[in-house]
């Protein structure tokens, strides 16, 4: 049942997710053709320190509360678990109330002294009510994580984008007529209503299941004391990984608008490519990672759940399922961005950032095994293994990255390198951690060389079938589908693939035959 459960669930958090990119596609289309890059950039530059101020606000308590709560449901504590609930809602809602009103006093001086464009004034001061929506809203995320019970969070992340799609879209088309910060403002603004909708949305699954959840009526074998220890002892290392990860992206948002400019563009055309690098690059390259943020979601309630029953085989086994899925669908996924970088750039209106996602490209699935391979550590209880390796990558990187960027001849591709760098340590860190601990063989056939043979056939269709269907926008969903469709025939002749993984498959297996 726990294998159903934790395959389910990353199937729903996969739908859920391919649904929100769409709509983020299509959002992002609209915006660079009908906002601007330059509206998007000032965005961009704000969001990091949104999310490293959400960081502070949450404490990595989220994750923590998921481990935990699938520890005490394994054993049959439910009213642990509804202690965990709500003791972590009375700590972020304060923590979430404190650093919103913080924040928001402070977003003057943070526009001019921190940020390189006091323009993002207006999607500051929007941005920091959303910081205590999304801590509250992150406990119900990780309490129903914790269940292995991942459809609320699906629905409330599909509700969230629709509404962030609709009411970023056309306030930020409305305030444009007003200036180009106010249109920034206007994304920021549909970014809160989203939150919001998705809080509630989650609060009402809440109400509904609580009946079901809250049967058990014996009392909760933990105190205050106890509960807070546990999730402070399991929450702290995430905590430093994601002030890390969220600190490096603040300072990416710092460092290459102004290392652009030192390369000789002017600090509009900096912005408008840091927006375009965002908007455009990091939109494409990020896509299959819906499926690499669902099954890491997923994988840290069922890894915990093994791993405190001591069935170590178990573990293995899910660790090794979820590595080589990750590379299998990430492969193709990366040599369709690369081989039509340019008409995918060129959607959204942003063609000239086509060679930057081709490098990007190239160390894409490592970012992907990177996102995996953390969520098997985190559910192993090493959370602060993925914190040290992203502090030996960015000892790394960051150096790379201020000298690269300000290179004339490198400019944006010298940053495209320096985050292939950081994904590739990061990964290799994090497969050694894995095969350390938990004794899962790295399986080079099975992890490398039977899908780069297949998707070598799949470059194959591509080179033969573009002359055909070049510039032509059916065309193109067609050479996709042809190119998957070859991908997985030769792997399933070379057994990268076998017929027993698709019976496996969610909704589809069933109907296989035996």
């Amino acid at each position: 049942m726990a294998r159903r459960t934790f395959v389910y669930g990353a199937a729903i958090l996969l739908g859920a997710n391919i649904i929100n990119r769409l709509l983020g596609f299509a959002y992002q289309y609209l915006i660079m053709t009908n906002i601007g890059g330059e509206a998007y950039g000032l965005f961009n530059m704000v969001f990091p320190i949104y999310m490293l101020a959400l960081v502070i606000t949450t404490a990595g308590i989220p994750l923590a509360i998921a481990k935990m709560i699938s520890e005490e449901v394994s054993l049959g504590h439910l009213s642990n678990a509804q202690s965990i609930l709500r003791l972590s809602l009375m700590l972020l809602s304060f923590s979430g109330a404190i650093v919103s009103i913080i924040l928001y006093f402070l977003s003057p001086y943070l526009a001019t002294r921190i940020f390189s464009d006091p323009r993002v004034i207006n999607a500051f001061l929007i941005c920091t009510p959303a910081i205590f929506v999304v801590s509250i809203s992150s406990v119900f995320r990780g309490y129903f994580q914790g269940l292995q019970n991942m459809v609320p969070t699906a629905v409330s992340q599909i509700f969230e984008q629709i509404i962030r799609v609709a009411i970023g879209y056309t306030a930020s088309l409305r305030l444009l007529q007003n200036s180009v910060e106010w249109a920034a403002a206007g994304l920021a603004l549909g970014m809160l209503a989203g939150e919001l909708v998705g809080l509630l949305s989650i609060v009402f699954q809440y109400q509904r299941s609580k009946s079901k959840v809250s049967q058990d009526n014996s009392s909760s074998t933990y105190s205050s004391r106890q509960i807070l220890k546990s999730l402070w002892k399991l929450a702290y290392p995430v905590t430093l990984g994601r002030l890390l990860a969220t600190g490096l992206s603040s300072l990416d948002a710092i460092i290459i608008p102004l290392r652009l400019q030192a390369a000789g563009y002017s600090a509009r055309e900096a912005v408008t490519l840091f927006g375009q690098l965002g908007g455009s690059a990091f939109t494409l390259l990020t896509f299959p990672s819906v499926f690499t943020f669902a099954l890491a979601t997923s994988l840290v309630p069922a890894i915990s759940e093994a791993a405190t029953r001591r069935q170590l085989n178990v573990v293995r086994a899910r660790s090794a399922e979820a590595i080589r899925l990750t590379i299998l669908i990430g492969i193709p996924c990366l040599i369709i961005l690369f081989y039509f970088s340019h008409p995918l750039t060129s959607f959204f209106k942003s063609s000239e950032i086509a060679p930057i996602l081709q490098i990007l490209a190239l160390g894409g699935i490592c970012s992907y095994i990177q996102q995996t391979t953390t969520g098997i550590l985190q559910g192993l209880g090493k959370v602060q293994l993925p914190v040290i390796h992203s502090i030996v990558a960015a000892i790394i990187r960051i150096p790379a990255l201020i000298y690269l960027t300000g290179l004339p001849q490198w400019g944006l591709r010298g940053t495209a390198w320096t985050y292939v760098l950081g994904y590739f340590i990061m990964a290799v860190l994090n497969l050694l951690a894995i095969s350390r601990y938990t004794g899962m063989p790295l399986d080079l056939q099975r992890f490398v060389l039977q899908p780069i043979f297949a998707g070598v056939g799949m470059l194959l269709v591509f080179q033969f079938l573009d002359p055909f269907f070049r510039g032509n926008l059916i065309g193109y969903p067609l050479e996709f589908l042809v190119g998957i469709v070859v991908y997985g025939i030769i792997l399933l002749f070379n057994g990268g693939v076998s017929f027993n993984d698709l019976r496996r498959l969610p909704w589809i297996g069933k109907y296989l035959p035996l």
